[in-house]
């Protein structure tokens, strides 16, 4: 079977997709508490005759596709949870979970996901090689699926990995790509500052700790601009800041807590001794004391070469080169760099924004929504990967102006 016959059999099946993201879209699950989302992901690959494993790693499902002929095999990724955002957007699948959203586009990937498993398995006996369908819970939350995907074995065997982001920020129709690190490793610290409380009025008979976690706070400025190499780039974020009840009363107490990010492993290192340092010093000075812990998140997403160049070949010839973009690195962080961290693979960044349906908001945002027809987009680039993989089969654009969307 040609591959555009492929991507004609997944546009016939494109309104169950939107009607499945619809219903994922409705009813939300956060991360580590995924029961019925999995269970429908389940439910699906099962109809199809795939071999289904679930409770993967904890809430994960995998669906396994044997071809017909012996060959290679090729994993495809895409994960289910959703944020704690209440859903603010005026459409008729709003979210109907209090407090609960999809509002980064992890029901477009499930979605196209399962209709690649459709298409694909409809052709099995002619696929050369298999295709392991891997659906991840909790990306949102350290320590991620991932991590406890892998450890539960649904790598092996494997050769490639492939997974895709829709992007509200790009436009519908386009892609965007990268070589080697393009996304960041993730950590977070939180540092509890003790002292000596008492009468605002005396303030020499106290240690302020709020005072204390004031200079940590500037403190920490310095480690980006002062103990950086410039040319590696690096954040340091300080997101809470809490101390006190009372406006005469100094407190005990004041706790601080933030987020690292960074690419190099020697810079994640440098920032974490640094930020410990910074934190003895500062309170050893003030006559205070302190409690700090460092937990080291995801690491930095690091795309393969060879593999980058396979992505690109395929999006050019599906979409055409001038909808096809290398993206700058960006400071978001993805579990999708443990799976990287183990096999080739390549993370990409499908469009999803347009204007004409407002879907215009970021991620995360509680009035986040994209065009649906990205899941095509994802879904074509997905099977275009798989067949190019296994069979070396190149991708041809179906229409003459490169896009392939559901009209």
């Amino acid at each position: 079977m040609k591959i555009e016959q492929l991507f004609k059999r997944l546009d016939e099946v494109y309104p169950e997709l939107v009607e499945l993201r619809r219903d994922l879209h409705m009813y939300p699950e956060l991360s580590f508490q995924e029961i019925n989302t999995p269970r429908k992901i389940a439910d699906y690959l099962n109809e199809l005759g795939l071999e289904v494993k679930t409770e993967v790693g904890g809430r994960g499902v995998v669906g396994i596709l044997t071809g017909g002929k012996p060959g290679k095999t090729v994993a495809l990724r895409a994960d289910f949870d959703a944020l704690p955002i209440q859903d603010e957007k005026s459409v008729e699948y709003k979210s109907r979970v209090p407090g609960v959203m999809h509002a980064c586009g992890h029901d477009i990937h499930t979605a196209a996901l399962l209709g690649v498993a459709r298409v694909l398995s409809e052709v099995r006996e002619m696929i050369e090689g298999n295709i392991v369908f891997i659906h991840q819970f909790a990306e949102e939350k350290v320590p991620g699926g991932a991590k406890l995907m892998i450890e539960d074995g649904c790598l092996e065997g494997v050769d490639v990995i492939y997974g895709a982001h829709v992007w509200s920020t790009e436009p519908i129709g386009t892609v965007g790509i990268g070589e080697g690190p393009m996304m960041a490793a993730l950590d977070s610290f939180e540092i509890v500052v003790n002292g000596k409380g008492g009468h605002g009025a005396t303030p020499h008979l106290t240690v302020d700790s709020l005072v204390v976690g004031s200079q940590l706070v500037l403190n920490l400025q310095q480690i980006v601009s002062r103990r950086v190499d410039p040319l590696k780039p690096a954040v340091v974020t300080v997101g809470t800041f809490t101390s006190g009840e009372a406006f005469n009363i100094i407190p005990d107490t004041a706790k601080i807590t933030g987020t690292v990010r960074s690419f190099d492993e020697s810079v994640r290192a440098l920032i974490e001794e640094s930020i410990e340092q910074i934190v003895d010093s500062t309170c050893a000075g003030a006559g205070a004391s302190a409690k700090f812990n460092y937990t080291r998140g995801y690491p930095a997403v690091c795309n393969n070469p060879e593999e980058t160049k396979r992505v690109e070949n395929a999006a050019e010839n599906l979409f055409g080169k001038n909808n096809v973009k290398e993206l700058a690195p960006i400071m978001a962080g993805e579990d999708f760099s443990y799976y990287l961290q183990k096999i080739p693979g390549n993370f990409f960044f499908v469009g999803g924004g347009n204007p004409e349906i407002q879907a215009i908001y970021p991620h995360h945002h509680p009035k986040f929504n994209v065009d649906e027809r990205s899941i095509l987009l994802i879904g074509q680039l997905f099977i275009s990967l798989v067949c190019n993989y296994l069979s070396q089969e190149k991708a041809k654009p179906i229409r003459e102006e490169g896009i392939y969307l559901n009209s």
